[in-house]
């Protein structure tokens, strides 16, 4: 899988991996900030997503294969890995997989567990969105906020608009790939083997996915584990206080 990426900085190699419908664009500003910590900051776009290659076959194992793959192609033997949400369960299933290559792990708010599908409002508003010849952006931005009331969302959603032809939008994820396999995406990290590579944890303040419930799930798995609250923050941890997000990442990821 041809996975396309930013590269940024020279040093030791970082990657990052967005969460669903995110692209590497999304971390344009932290990758600048890791890069002046030494860091040789690969920002990825996940297969079906950004600029990367589509594909019918959309599982956290081959995900974590694209990533290996990547590796062996700028012939990195060993990384950091940053995942938020989709992109931390990337970054789990890299870890079961092949820990050797792996020497330290941050998940932004994803807990191991499996999550029941809860994207049908999105997938309603985006096929809402018809991708006809002369829609202009602010027209598709109009759509979707027809249909979305969360600010954060729509702005996210719109980043992945580009213009396919000079008269035509379209979307850079796959959408029918997507959500051929929504399913896929809540998969909860397969079997129960321990995971001992150093693992930082970080959930919104604000946002349900890493509850309560899920702490103990996640020291049962990760053996070497570290868990901290961004503080003012949802879902979107390092978008909501990227401040707090890079100061515990990087003293994480250089101590």
């Amino acid at each position: 899988m041809n996975l396309f990426f930013k590269k940024t900085g020279d040093g030791k190699p970082l990657f990052i991996l967005h969460g669903l419908f995110g692209l590497s664009d999304n971390w344009s500003t932290l990758s600048k900030g890791y890069a002046e910590k030494g860091f040789s900051v690969f920002a990825i776009d996940l297969r079906n997503h950004g600029r990367s290659e589509h594909s019918n076959i959309f599982t956290y194992e081959s995900m974590a294969n694209d990533i290996l793959e990547l590796m062996e192609t700028e012939s990195v033997s060993s990384i950091d890995l940053i995942g938020h949400s989709m992109g931390g369960k990337v970054g789990m299933q890299f870890a079961l997989m092949f820990p050797e290559k792996l020497n330290k792990l941050i998940v932004a708010d994803i807990s191991p567990k499996y999550y029941p599908p809860h994207h049908s409002s999105v997938l309603a508003a985006l096929h809402s969105v018809q991708l006809t010849e002369q829609l202009t952006r602010k027209e598709a931005e109009n759509t979707l906020r027809m249909s979305l009331s969360d600010e954060g969302t729509i702005q996210f959603l719109l980043k992945n608009l580009y213009w396919e032809t000079d008269t035509k939008l379209n979307w850079r994820f796959g959408l029918k790939e997507i959500e051929k396999n929504i399913d896929q995406i809540g998969a909860a990290l397969e079997g129960t083997q321990k995971i001992d590579v150093e693992t930082l944890f970080l959930r919104g303040e604000r946002s349900g996915y890493i509850d309560d419930n899920d702490i103990q799930l996640i020291k049962n798995r990760f053996t070497k584990v570290k868990i901290i609250t961004i503080l003012d923050s949802g879902h979107w941890v390092h978008a909501e206080n990227p401040k707090m997000f890079f100061e515990e990442t990087v003293k994480f990821l250089i101590q």
